[in-house]
């Protein structure tokens, strides 16, 4: 699909996007599952790119600049949840690569306020996942305080990104996910309606972290296959 090039408005910057990553509200779209999105419509709101130009009081961020964006694309600043440093919740909001453009493609438009700067040396496809499931998981993480040790219950995108910055804090972590029953059995509960349910058994896996890894040489996990099979984990040269 060709589009005009995009020109920057007040406030906003135009980026020549690096990377953008795939989330599942992607599908979402795509698929029609959300009401009323901007068409046509460029997907993809996991940007990573560099500042290609300026719009009108845009003074905190340089032509030449890496910055990522994410989902919230812009948020209203008068409701009463902006007011309150709750933007997430606002009223009138504007998601990125639904209700605007997003980052499949080869240039998009971004609000500069939501625009945030990002280190030139790492690969670009590595950081368009924290614009997401990062910035989901770090604000989980900083509200849930300073205990030694964390629960993660379900274990996906985000919480596989929380449990690395969770190991390089030096917590023990405990993963909490479910597994189904070999067999559907019907639930008393479904009595009278058609269909089946599922039980779900907790299961304690994935992995802990028994003791401290030096600050300098953060730990990434094992890829999901290898957490499905893990009962419990610990970091390289723990004891």
């Amino acid at each position: 699909m060709d589009l005009p090039a995009p020109v920057a408005g007040p406030g906003q910057v135009v980026l020549s996007v690096l990377a953008c990553g795939v989330c599942r509200t992607d599908l979402h779209v795509v698929d029609g599952e959300l009401a009323e999105p901007v068409l046509p419509l460029v997907p993809g709101h996991e940007i990573v790119g560099v500042v290609e130009a300026l719009g009108a009081g845009v003074d905190h961020l340089k032509v030449g600049q890496r910055v990522g964006v994410g989902w919230l694309g812009e948020a209203c600043q008068t409701c009463p949840y902006c007011r309150a440093a709750r933007e997430n919740l606002c009223d009138a909001p504007v998601f990125t690569g639904y209700t605007r453009h997003g980052g499949y493609a080869t240039r998009t438009v971004a609000d500069a306020r939501y625009a945030y700067p990002l280190a030139d040396d790492a690969d670009p496809a590595e950081q368009a996942p924290l614009l997401c499931a990062g910035l989901i998981g770090w604000r989980s993480l900083v509200m849930a305080g300073e205990g030694k040790a964390l629960g993660l219950y379900g274990f996906g995108a985000a919480a596989h990104l929380v449990a690395q910055a969770a190991l390089y804090q030096g917590r023990d972590i405990y993963a909490f996910t479910g597994r189904a029953t070999s067999k559907a059995r019907p639930s008393p509960a479904r009595s009278g309606r058609s269909g089946r349910a599922v039980r779900m058994r907790p299961r304690r896996s994935l992995w802990t972290r028994r003791s401290s890894t030096p600050r300098s040489a953060p730990w990434s996990p094992p890829p999901w296959p290898r957490c499905a099979r893990a009962g419990r984990w610990s970091a390289p040269g723990s004891t």
